[in-house]
């Protein structure tokens, strides 16, 4: 073999093991469906890439992708959480109740809401940390409280006579739904806290020990325990900052909605923040997953229901779109769960 063939042969497979480590990246696979689903919707609708439209996509997505933050720290520990949606709903309805009917200052309207929704995950984290309940019928049981509590609570929810929710709720829980300009579309400062959060997550996640405890609890319990850490203490702070999640998630709600709603979270940000942890690359089964996938799975979601409605489909057939996405998602992550076995 000459000494030039023999330079080259390095050389590619270098690149080879390049190429193979960026397709194993767990936002690859995501981002690419991304970019595979935006250039399908701008084909359809020459609507679809304006700055406005776009801008609109991110306001639609915030909540959600708020929520699934909170999903994405359960899912890591193989866990799930069902009340996600109905928590940030009740937490939505305190605050606005608290500035409209009692007359609390807003900024303690705002801190008491986040602590109700921080309450339901310290009762969650409580119950599969402490008792060892499966997170799926602990999380089943407060969605059902959490809406009882939402619908009796709101009950007397009423705004002065010839006013909007706007006009009676206070400017600082409005806050993150106003607008600023750049590159001819208008933005929220909601979005900007929800990148925010992905951002410091990411690092929380990533470079802190506590962030390598949860990896490691959700990937094997047991085997973490042996280990010497506290994984009933990391399971509990786990959720409770999944409730602080749904808390700042119900903000962005009231912000955006400039209401307190209390249908809000029923159904569709509940599926659609699951949806998002699982197109994001997070699996089921724990310990594997990455918060940024879940912000580029949240994105795909807002993307197709955008998409789909820019191109004139029904509602009805983008639950339809969605439930599917889901089971896709989940079918490749059971592939792969099984083919690590």
């Amino acid at each position: 073999m000459s000494e030039a063939a023999a330079g080259v042969r390095p050389q590619a497979l270098r690149a080879l093991d390049l190429g193979r480590r960026i397709i194993s990246t767990p936002t690859v696979g995501p981002l690419l469906a991304l970019v595979l689903t935006m250039a399908f919707f701008t084909l359809k609708s020459d609507r679809f890439l304006h700055a406005q439209n776009l801008s609109l996509v991110l306001q639609q997505v915030m909540v959600v992708g708020v929520l699934a933050i909170g999903e994405t720290l359960v899912i890591l520990t193989a866990g799930i959480d069902l009340s996600c949606g109905t928590v940030m709903a009740f937490g939505q309805i305190v605050m606005t109740k608290l500035a409209i009917d009692s007359g609390v200052d807003p900024l303690p309207a705002i801190a008491l809401g986040m602590l109700a929704c921080v309450a339901f995950g310290f009762l969650n984290g409580g119950l599969v940390a402490g008792l060892r309940l499966p997170a799926f019928i602990v999380t089943l049981g407060t969605l059902n409280i959490a809406f009882a509590l939402t619908h009796v609570y709101s009950k007397d929810l009423t705004y002065p006579p010839g006013s909007s929710g706007a006009s009676s709720l206070p400017s600082q829980m409005l806050f993150f739904g106003r607008t600023f300009s750049i590159g001819g579309g208008d933005w929220t400062y909601g979005v900007v806290l929800m990148f925010a959060l992905y951002g410091a997550m990411w690092f929380v996640l990533s470079q802190t020990a506590w962030g390598r405890h949860v990896y490691a609890v959700g990937d094997d319990r047991e085997a973490a325990r042996l280990t010497g850490i506290k994984t009933s203490r990391v399971l509990l702070s786990v959720y409770v900052v999944a409730g602080l999640m749904y808390g700042i998630a119900a903000l962005l709600f009231v912000s955006r909605t400039e209401l307190g709603d209390p249908n809000a979270g029923q159904s569709t940000e509940n599926l659609d923040a699951i949806t998002a942890v699982v197109l994001g690359g997070t699996s089921l089964f724990g310990g594997r997953g990455t918060v940024i996938g879940t912000l580029i799975g949240a994105i795909i979601v807002g993307v197709f229901r955008n998409g789909l409605t820019l191109i004139g489909v029904d509602a009805v057939y983008q639950y339809l779109v969605t439930g599917v996405l889901v089971i896709v998602a989940v079918a490749v992550d059971q592939l792969t769960h099984r083919r690590r076995l």
